[in-house]
């Protein structure tokens, strides 16, 4: 049994998932209820590892890999770890299957926790001496093992020098910043405020803002990053006031085999998402909407590329690809 946090409940309730099934962690992972590039990742793991244990043949491999692979298009670090799962069982008995998988889905986890560990160090080395910083989406504990991408940078930050304060974007159209990450920063006790996706743009103008610190979902060989849809409209924002955007994430979502950001899949979500919040209406029900999950920020506008083995800055399709083979 896979137990996970339901992220959908969050911030007024901690109810947790008992996932007995890959299909069944496909779903919460398709409803958001496990979200996050990274965490997917390590949850379709162990999704996988949970599937053989519960039968194992060789054939329950093949079915449980393919509904998992299709939840979440455009995030790499899904199809990564189902690969790592997949060659770890190749050369084994379906006897010996469950335990290798297991024993693979853990690898990924420690190995994730570690990849935080470093990115703050990294990111927090970088930004030095920055006191006010604006995030979008949430990248924290709930979105990767350790600490997070971005806000793991951000906490290391605020744990060596104190910062000021966090803004918040609140992340429409499922309120991922208003929802988690505050609920975070709270715990953590890190000043922050909240603001509506809409006021970004200004205070990042009015001086508000020492830096801009995001995750991202896919990076591609030239260095184009698909990230929460927002982040473009922030990169030039940052841009136009030399204000630094900073993407953090861990060299699993560096996807080689895409060599542009035009080539990475968007994820196109249920409209309802966008006509509703949290269930009460905004639109009326024949309000057609558009529900792009990701939007891509072009290289050009992204000052560094924060990962566990590095640094890319500036971002480039050399720097991208030492980092991936490093």
């Amino acid at each position: 049994m896979l137990w996970a946090l339901d992220q959908r409940e969050l911030p007024w309730r901690e109810e947790w998932l008992e996932l007995r099934s890959a299909s069944q962690v496909a779903e919460a992972i398709r409803r958001l209820a496990i979200r996050g590039a990274p965490l997917i990742g390590v949850a379709a793991a162990f999704a996988l590892a949970l599937e053989l244990q519960r039968r194992p043949a060789a054939e329950a491999l093949a079915p449980a890999y393919e509904v998992l692979r299709t939840t979440r298009p455009t995030a790499v670090n899904l199809v990564r770890a189902l690969d790592r799962v997949k060659a770890a069982v190749q050369e084994v008995g379906a006897d010996e299957a469950a335990d290798r998988a297991w024993a693979e889905a853990q690898a990924i986890r420690r190995q994730g926790e570690e990849d935080s560990r470093l990115l703050a160090q990294h990111g927090a080395e970088l930004l030095a001496g920055v006191r006010t910083v604006l995030t979008h989406c949430n990248t924290g504990a709930l979105a990767a093992p350790g600490r997070g991408t971005a806000l793991a940078v951000i906490a290391e930050l605020h744990a060596r020098h104190g910062l000021a304060k966090v803004l918040a974007t609140e992340t429409r159209p499922l309120l991922q910043g208003a929802r988690l990450t505050t609920y975070e920063l709270a715990r953590l006790g890190i000043p922050h405020q909240l603001i509506v996706d809409s006021a970004a743009a200004g205070l990042v103008a009015s001086g508000s803002v020492d830096a801009v610190v995001v995750g991202c979902d896919r990076v591609a060989a030239n260095g184009d990053v698909a990230n929460k849809v927002g982040t473009y409209g922030l990169a030039l924002a940052a841009q136009a006031t030399r204000v630094p955007l900073v993407v953090v994430g861990p060299t699993s979502t560096i996807d080689l085999e895409s060599p542009a950001g035009d080539q990475i899949v968007i994820e196109e979500r249920d409209p309802q998402e966008v006509r509703q919040a949290m269930g009460s209406p905004l639109a009326t029900e024949d309000t057609p909407c558009a529900n792009p999950a990701f939007d891509v920020t072009p290289a050009e506008l992204v000052s560094a590329l924060v990962t566990e083995r590095g640094v890319a800055r500036p971002v480039s399709g050399a720097a991208i690809t030492a980092l991936a083979l490093a």
